[in-house]
C-alpha cells in the first residue's frame, strides 16, 4: 500500500512539472514581484493577472546580451521609446504611447510594411532591398480565416487575435505590463493606450512594454522598453509669469508699478476636469489679503521692491467613490445622563460616486526691483552739417523713459517692420531726468522704421516710430567740380560778348571778300566766329550798307 501511494505521488509530481517549469508574465515582463496587495487594490478594467503562463514556445524569452538580439531585426537594431502624459490625476485617464526607432534608411509606410527610404544607402554595399518586414502578408496570410491552422495567430497568453479590418498591417505585438497586470494588443511601429487610474495606487509606478514580430510561425522580440509614470491626487499645477519691460521672466525677478500677469495651466490630458468648477486662490505675499477667482489668468502689481512670496491654492470638485459611513458622536444633552448613540450620518453608499475636493499648490519667491518703466521719442531731426558731407544721412532722436536705462538699441527695418537691416547698441549716460539724444545714421533716403529700446539688468523698455530720412545734397567733390565748370562757361561768355563790343567799336569795317588776302590770327578767327554766333543779323549780309561803318 505504501508503495501505491509513492507511485501515485510521484503521477501527481510529474503531472506537476510542466505547469511549475511554464513561465509566467511577471517572469518574462519584470523583473521585480508586484505585491499581492497591490494587485488586489490596483484592478485595472480590461487588463489580467500576470500570473497568467507566457507562451514561450511561439514567443521566446531573451535575457539582456543575448546574441540573438543582433539579428532580431534585419538591418540593424531596433530602439524602443516609451513616454506617458503622466503625471496624472486618480480618476483621470494616463496614456502611454510606444514608438520605435528604426535603423537608418528604414521607414514605415501607409499599408504597414517597413521598407527602405528611396535614394539612402546604408554603407558602400549594395543597393537596399527596398522590403524590410512585409506588414500586409501577415494579414492576407492563407492560414488566416480558412480554419487550416490558427494556432500561431495567439499573444503570448494564447488568446486570439483580434479578426477585423482595423489589423491590416498590424504585424507588431505589444505587451504592456504594470501593477501586476499586463495588457496585449497588435501594432505598427507605434502603438498606444489609455489606462483609468481610479483604482491606482498613489505614487511612481514602473510600466514595461515588451515588443515582438512575427517570423516564420512564431515570434521573436524586437525590443523592451520602461518608464515611470506618476498618479497623485493633487491637481497637477504651473504657474506662467509675465510682465511688460520684465528682462527675463524665468528668473523670478520683475519690475515695480508694472502689472504682473499671472497664468495657471492645469495638466489634465484627459480632461478629467473639465466639467468641474474650479476656483483659484492667491496670496501674493505682499499685505494685499486673499484673491479669489474663478479665472485661470490674473493680473496684480507689486507697488514696493523686495522679496515676495506667492502662494497659489487651486480647488476642484471631482468625481469619486464614495467614502465608507462613519457614525459621527452623539450631541451631548442637558441633563448629561448617559444616552443611546445616535444614528450614523452616511456621507454616501458605498459604490456610488460622489464629489471629491481635490487641491493643487503652486509657490514662487518673487523679487521685485525698479526697471525702467517708460520710453518715448518726442523729437525727430536732421542732422544739418555746416558744410555738405558724403555718405549716410544722419537724424537725432531725442528720447525721454522713466528710469536709469544703462544701454540703448536701436533696430533700423523697411516700412513695415518686418525686415532689419541693422542694429547698434551703446551705452547709455543719463541723469534723474532720463533724457537723451541718439544719433542714427541712414543709408539713403526714403521712410524706415525705427525699434528703440533702452535697458539695464532687469527692464527692457521699447518704443518704435517711423522715419522719412530726406535726400541728401550731392557731396563737396562733385559740387565744386560742376561750380567751376559754370563759373567757367558764364565767363566765357562774358569775355566774347565784352570782346565783340570792343571790336564793333574800335575796328572799321572790313567786308570778309576783302580781306582774303590779309592773314588773320588766333583771335580774329575766334572773334568772327562769336559774331556770327551771338549777331545771326549782321550787317555784312545787307549789300545796302556796304563799306560804312558798325552799329553798336
Amino acid at each position: 500500500m505504501k508503495r501505491l501511494y509513492c507511485f501515485l505521488g510521484f503521477l501527481l509530481l510529474a503531472a506537476r512539472l510542466p505547469l511549475d517549469a511554464a513561465k509566467r508574465f511577471h517572469e518574462v515582463l519584470s523583473s521585480a514581484r508586484t505585491s499581492g496587495f497591490m494587485r488586489e487594490h490596483s484592478r485595472l478594467n480590461g487588463w489580467s493577472s500576470d500570473d497568467n503562463e507566457w507562451n514561450e514556445h511561439l514567443y521566446p524569452v531573451w535575457k539582456r546580451g543575448d546574441p540573438r538580439w543582433e539579428d532580431s531585426w534585419r538591418g540593424g537594431h531596433v530602439k524602443a521609446i516609451l513616454t506617458s502624459d503622466s503625471p496624472a490625476l486618480v480618476g483621470s485617464n494616463i496614456t502611454f504611447v510606444v514608438t520605435l526607432v528604426l535603423p537608418r534608411c528604414q521607414k514605415e509606410d501607409d499599408t504597414g510594411n517597413t521598407v527602405h527610404e528611396k535614394n539612402c544607402r546604408n554603407g558602400t554595399g549594395p543597393p537596399l532591398d527596398p522590403c524590410v518586414h512585409n506588414g500586409t502578408a501577415w494579414a492576407e496570410d492563407s492560414d488566416w480565416g480558412n480554419g487550416t491552422d490558427q494556432s500561431y495567430h495567439v499573444f503570448p497568453d494564447g488568446r486570439p487575435f483580434p479578426h477585423h479590418h482595423g489589423r491590416r498591417g498590424c504585424n507588431l505585438i505589444y505587451v504592456f505590463h504594470t501593477l501586476g497586470q499586463y495588457y496585449q494588443k497588435l501594432g505598427r511601429c507605434s502603438a498606444s493606450v489609455s489606462v483609468n487610474t481610479a483604482n491606482m495606487t498613489l505614487g511612481p509606478q514602473l510600466m514595461e512594454v515588451a515588443v515582438y514580430r512575427r517570423k516564420g510561425r512564431t515570434y521573436i522580440p524586437v525590443a523592451k522598453v520602461k518608464d515611470t509614470y506618476v498618479v497623485t491626487d493633487r491637481i497637477p499645477v504651473s504657474v506662467t509669469m509675465s510682465q511688460k519691460n520684465d528682462r527675463n521672466a524665468s528668473d523670478e525677478t520683475f519690475l515695480r508699478d508694472i502689472p504682473i500677469v499671472f497664468d495657471v495651466f492645469i495638466h489634465d490630458p484627459s480632461h478629467f476636469l473639465n466639467e468641474s468648477a474650479i476656483n483659484y486662490k492667491w496670496n501674493f505675499g505682499d499685505n494685499t489679503g486673499l484673491f479669489v477667482s474663478t479665472n485661470h489668468i490674473l493680473n496684480h502689481t507689486y507697488v514696493l521692491n523686495g522679496t515676495f512670496s506667492l502662494n497659489l491654492t487651486v480647488q476642484a470638485l471631482v468625481p469619486g467613490p464614495c467614502p465608507s459611513p462613519t457614525p459621527r458622536p452623539p450631541k451631548p444633552t442637558r441633563s448629561l445622563s448617559p444616552t443611546a448613540d445616535s444614528p450614523p450620518q452616511w456621507a454616501g453608499t458605498p459604490g456610488e460616486h460622489c464629489r471629491i475636493e481635490r487641491e493643487g499648490h503652486f509657490t514662487a519667491r518673487l523679487t521685485i526691483v525698479d526697471g525702467i518703466l517708460e520710453v518715448s521719442i518726442i523729437e525727430t531731426t536732421e542732422v544739418v552739417m555746416p558744410v555738405p558731407q558724403p555718405g549716410d544721412s544722419l537724424m537725432d532722436f531725442v528720447v525721454t523713459c522713466q528710469g536709469t536705462p544703462t544701454e540703448v538699441c536701436t533696430i533700423v527695418a523697411d516700412p513695415t517692420c518686418q525686415v532689419a537691416q541693422n542694429t547698434v547698441c551703446s551705452p547709455a549716460d543719463v541723469d534723474d531726468t532720463c533724457l537723451l539724444t541718439v544719433r542714427r545714421a541712414f543709408t539713403g533716403s526714403g521712410t524706415y522704421c525705427l525699434n528703440l529700446t533702452l535697458g539695464d539688468d532687469a527692464s527692457l523698455a521699447l518704443t518704435s516710430t517711423l522715419v522719412s530720412v530726406p535726400g541728401r545734397s550731392p557731396g563737396p567733390s562733385i559740387s565744386v567740380a560742376n561750380g567751376a565748370l559754370i563759373s567757367a562757361g558764364c565767363l566765357a561768355v562774358i569775355v566774347t560778348v565784352i570782346a565783340l563790343l570792343v571790336y564793333k567799336k574800335h575796328k572799321e569795317y572790313k567786308p570778309i571778300e576783302n580781306s582774303t588776302g590779309i592773314k588773320g590770327n588766333g583771335l580774329n578767327i575766334f572773334l568772327e566766329q562769336a559774331k556770327v554766333k551771338f549777331f545771326p543779323g549782321s550787317q555784312e549780309r545787307d549789300p545796302l550798307l556796304k563799306n560804312q561803318p558798325g552799329i553798336l
